[in-house]
């Protein structure tokens, strides 16, 4: 087998290696062998993480067993509820970008041949598809899991319930003690969020694209399941570098497509959107994401209602069959050539495959529902998009049209509420929180929940340039509108009082505010030329493309509109 990371006899590089290696504990023989790269995102800050180390060591054994050599590299490992407690929580998209650059740095400049990615928390399964895209060498992500919940009071609770529970808190509609009770039970032990919020959505979403072995998400942390999926993980990655399968016979238009599909008839997370777009921008793949969520809305059924989408739990969902069974349900409206990273075809992957539930992931022919839970809305408002999140059933209402009352950030928006400035009927505008204006895209979430502990989340709406939880599933918010505030986007020109329409049925966000006094505004705006950030916000500021085209760093500079140079 020729291997790139097998280096010139006798060259000083190959010397400098053997002389490294060698002290490592590894042989001659070793040094020809196929090298894998672990990508272990761990750390001790947060839950998500928490067992990766001890998947580790397995692992290591079943690469040796299949005739290849291990290596661990480490990379950022970010917790969105962790990691956004420093600068409003900008620093939680930019990490997906650094978990990128740290797998090429490793893996790259040692020139390994090959990648088994252990995916955790929100960033780090986009994170590893990105680079295993961008390095086009052999990878198997492995969906390492979710955490299992707890019982409050007899009840089930979660960490996105602890977050939701919060703001009733603020609003007096819940004592801190019965939080502080929910959050003592809410998490049993490691792995991302127990819902079908946006850990588990890619975990999910990476099967799809055939990245992950099949029938592996989303699966129990430390489960059975989860360490056959280590161990088969490890011997399949040895054997697709002599196979030479790589990510870009994998990761197609097809695949994609494959992928949203899939996203929709589970109802996923919003995220995805952007994740998957950065995905086919690093695989150099010409496909635009918003686009097909906008094709394939109506013609893809709603086939699983996981919480917090509906009544049935991620453990119902994995007992049914996961993945894999949303995936046969779905083969007729699948690209069943796409390629998977078990040399197989997606057809040939399901042809044996049986659902176990189909009441929790139900046939085509009797779907949950037809409505899109994941909705690209667009409008003067949003000329470049926006993300949705439906309720899977048809609660809440669809249509608001109302005055804005416009505010500059996460807490100053949280500080009106306080102070009595929002009311029912208004539109709640928080801008300057994408990319370039966080900068980091700031999370806004917390501004949908204070609202709803409020009793305003059904007589409010909430628009912003930010991103949102996963399972936001409250009111109507209309999320990561591009072109961004920051930039000129039309939703930075809103003042309040201006009359905002939003009818997600006919997926249209509008501002409703004569061409003339625009054009006003528009002439006496400009472009910040730099919020003042040091270190890796600077950094992410200066070179993140729009989120419509995934926000990935460019080796270009954007131009005043946002646009790569």
């Amino acid at each position: 087998m020729t291997l790139r990371s097998n280096l010139a006899v006798g060259s000083s590089r190959w010397a400098v290696r053997r002389a490294q290696w060698r002290a490592l504990g590894l042989s001659d023989e070793d040094m020809t062998k196929p090298k894998i790269a672990i990508v272990n995102s761990s750390s001790n800050l947060a839950i998500c993480f928490s067992h990766l180390d001890d998947i580790v060591p397995p692992l290591k054994e079943a690469i040796r067993a299949a005739g290849g050599v291990p290596f661990e590299v480490r990379t950022a490992a970010p917790s969105d509820f962790i990691t956004s407690a420093g600068r409003d929580g900008r620093y939680i998209l930019p990490s997906r970008d650094l978990i990128v650059n740290d797998i090429e740095v490793a893996v790259e400049g040692a020139l390994l041949d090959g990648m088994v990615c252990l995916a955790s928390c929100d960033k780090t399964a986009p994170g590893q598809l990105m680079a295993a895209a961008r390095l086009d060498i052999p990878t198997i992500v492995v969906g390492c899991g979710y955490q299992p919940s707890g019982r409050f009071r007899g009840e089930h609770v979660d960490i996105e319930e602890v977050f939701l529970a919060a703001g009733h808190v603020a609003a007096g509609h819940l004592s801190l003690p019965d939080l502080t009770e929910m959050s003592d039970n809410a998490i049993r032990g490691p792995g991302v969020c127990a819902g079908m919020g946006t850990a588990n959505s890619m975990h999910i979403t990476s099967e799809a694209l055939g990245m992950t072995l099949p029938g592996s998400t989303p699966v129990l942390a430390n489960s059975p399941r989860m360490w056959d999926a280590v161990r088969q993980a490890g011997a399949r990655i040895v054997a697709m570098v002599d196979e030479g399968l790589r990510p870009s016979d994998i990761l197609t238009r097809e695949a994609f497509e494959n992928a949203v599909t899939v996203l929709l008839a589970v109802s996923g997370s919003v995220n995805a959107i952007k994740h998957l777009q950065a995905v086919a921008v690093e695989a150099r793949c010409d496909v635009d994401i918003p686009a097909l969520f906008e094709r394939l809305a109506d013609a893809v059924p709603l086939l699983a209602a996981v919480r917090p989408n509906g009544p049935h739990f991620i453990e119902e969902f994995e007992a049914a069959g996961g993945a894999l069974a949303v995936l046969k349900q779905l083969s007729g409206q699948l690209h069943l050539s796409a390629r998977t990273v078990t040399g197989q075809t997606l057809g040939e992957v399901l042809a044996d495959v049986t659902v176990a539930d189909e009441e929790i992931i139900r046939p085509v022919d009797r779907p949950l529902g037809r409505r899109p839970g994941i909705v690209v809305v667009r409008g003067s408002l949003a000329p470049d998009g926006a993300a949705v999140k439906r309720p899977v059933d048809d609660r809440g209402p669809s249509r608001f049209e109302g005055e804005a009352i416009v505010y500059p950030s996460r807490d100053t928006a949280l500080a009106g509420l306080a102070a009595g400035q929002i009311r029912a009927g208004h539109v709640v505008v928080v801008a300057g929180l994408g990319p370039r204006g966080g900068p980091g895209m700031g999370m806004a979430s917390a501004v949908v929940f204070a609202l709803d502990g409020a009793g305003l989340g059904e007589t409010v709406a909430v628009v912003t340039d930010g991103q949102m939880s996963g399972l936001v599933n409250t009111g109507i918010v209309v999320a990561e509108v591009s072109p961004e505030a920051a930039v000129g986007g039309p939703l930075g020109l809103v003042r309040d009082g201006d009359r905002i329409s939003i009818d997600v049925t006919a997926r249209v966000v509008d501002l409703l505010v004569p061409d003339d006094v625009l054009a006003q505004r528009r002439a006496g705006f400009r472009v910040r030329a730099s919020s003042g950030e040091r270190g890796w916000l600077s950094i992410y500021e200066r070179l993140v493309t729009p989120v419509a085209e995934g926000a990935v760093l460019t080796e270009a500079v954007p131009d005043e509109e946002g646009k790569a140079r």
